[in-house]
């Protein structure tokens, strides 16, 4: 009897290492995936600056035919920019590659004041604004950081120049407001406040140096309107450095 109970013990152990042998071993829970960043999206940017322009003129007389020496002159003053764009980030190789395109508005003061030596007058000349668009190429140092280099093309406004004697004296003469075309460079910087609970707020930091084509400018008498015979020829350089907010639409992290 003892032998038939022992056999029964060692029968029901071996049955049940079986069936825990064929038990499948639960997975372990699936973690969630680890936060990503990138610069893919769009935003919107306004931010303020400082800038300066220069340019190399002189004047030619149709009447006489007499010219002046090229002379230099320029301006500065306070700016501010607003615009938005588009950015690419790659991926595999080149995932810390990021490429855009862009465009942007400034609203401009930037004023100075220009010697006339033909006529022997001077004339306050302001820049009161310009856009531009074009693409950049950006290395993210980073997963929040940007640097990049930009480029494009540009147009600027520079409001009409009225002309008074040296002494301050009244003039009647004056050249009118005029827009030049040209081309820019630039880089910069961009930073994101992660620390912020605001999502996609970051801080941008750029110089941006433009060239615009030599243009000819006709004088005429502000009274009658009539041509007066003499051609201002300028060429305009301008720097500016701003520092903006911008928006990023679809940034997470």
């Amino acid at each position: 009897m003892n032998r038939l109970i022992l056999s029964g013990i060692a029968l029901s152990l071996l049955a049940g290492q079986a069936t825990a042998a064929d038990m499948r071993v639960k997975a372990a829970p699936m973690m969630p995936p680890a936060p990503t960043f990138s610069w893919t999206g769009c935003y919107l940017d306004a931010g303020v600056g400082y800038g300066i322009w220069d340019q190399e003129h002189s004047e030619t007389s149709l009447r006489t035919g007499n010219f002046d020496v090229e002379t230099t002159a320029g301006g500065r003053g306070w700016l501010g920019r607003f615009g938005g764009g588009c950015d690419l980030q790659l991926s595999g190789t080149f995932s810390n590659f990021v490429i855009g395109a862009f465009g942007d508005y400034d609203t401009m003061d930037l004023t100075g004041t220009t010697a006339l030596l033909l006529t022997g007058d001077v004339a306050n000349e302001k820049e009161s604004s310009a856009w531009s668009a074009g693409g950049r190429i950006g290395y993210a140092v980073a997963p929040q950081v940007l640097t990049y280099f930009d480029g494009g093309w540009s147009q600027t406004r520079f409001d009409q120049m009225n002309e008074a004697t040296v002494f301050g004296g009244a003039d009647p003469f004056a050249f009118s407001s005029h827009t030049y075309n040209g081309w820019f460079l630039g880089g910069g910087v961009e930073y994101n406040f992660n620390w912020l609970p605001i999502q996609g707020l970051f801080l941008r930091t750029e110089y941006r140096y433009n060239a615009y084509t030599r243009d000819d400018l006709a004088e005429f008498n502000v009274n009658t309107g009539a041509a007066s015979g003499i051609i201002l020829h300028s060429k305009k350089e301008v720097q500016t450095v701003t520092t903006s907010l911008v928006w990023r639409f679809n940034w997470f992290h």
